[in-house]
């Protein structure tokens, strides 16, 4: 007791007013060979100004499925470490493969929560059990509990570009718009997204983490 020596609790480290604001999207069946960005045919301008503005990686170990590449990116670990060795739906009780992320393995969302970020996932989700994904819940393994502020889009593998499924936050909700009066899912999820990052229209005030995910189907 004499020799020993006080050590105050650490403080939370936070990042500066003008921390970058940080964009992930994460394309369905599309490979790194294919956007113009990184040499390919398919024209990605978007793409090309966001490369030409920040950091490109080019190292990133997919598993070819969904579900366990999602945990991967989330994560940064092992898919079987986090519960995710196969897509969602087929989640069951052997270790590696329950579709859920455990709470030891803090998600990229959550670390960046404790560093001062807002954060917001939209589009497909796919990383929740099927059994869980109904209005009534639990809502621990949903977007928002796992780390993200808000959520806008559809937790299943797959949904259709004009009549989805659509959750925001654990709400289920209906698209603003019919097919007939002009709504496409893609021009839906990018409108929000936009609407969520703008002053006043919602509680982001600070660097902003934005997790969007794509799907093909």
């Amino acid at each position: 007791m004499q020799e020993s020596v006080y050590s105050p609790r650490a403080q939370h480290r936070r990042l500066p007013d003008d921390a970058p604001n940080i964009l992930v999207v994460l394309i369905d069946d599309a490979g790194p060979g294919l956007p113009s960005a990184f040499g390919g045919e398919v024209s990605t301008p978007t793409l090309d100004r966001l490369l030409d503005e920040g950091i490109s990686y080019n190292r990133f170990h997919t598993t070819a499925m969904c579900s366990p590449t999602r945990a991967s990116l989330l994560t940064g670990r092992n898919h079987h470490r986090v519960g995710n060795g196969q897509i969602a739906e087929l989640a069951n009780d052997w270790d590696g493969y329950s579709g859920h992320i455990p709470k030891s393995s803090a998600t990229g969302a959550e670390v960046l929560r404790h560093y001062g970020y807002t954060t917001a996932a939209f589009g497909k989700w796919h990383n929740t059990p099927a059994e869980e994904t109904t209005a009534a819940g639990p809502f621990d393994n949903w977007p928002t509990g796992v780390g993200f502020d808000y959520f806008y889009g559809f937790l299943a593998g797959e949904a259709s570009q004009y009549e989805p499924n659509l959750v925001r936050n654990t709400t289920v909700v209906l698209p603003p718009k019919t097919p007939e009066e002009g709504y496409h899912l893609s021009e839906d999820l990018a409108d929000d997204a936009i609407g969520w990052l703008r002053p006043g229209r919602s509680s982001c005030t600070g660097p902003a983490g934005v997790c969007t995910g794509r799907t093909t189907s």
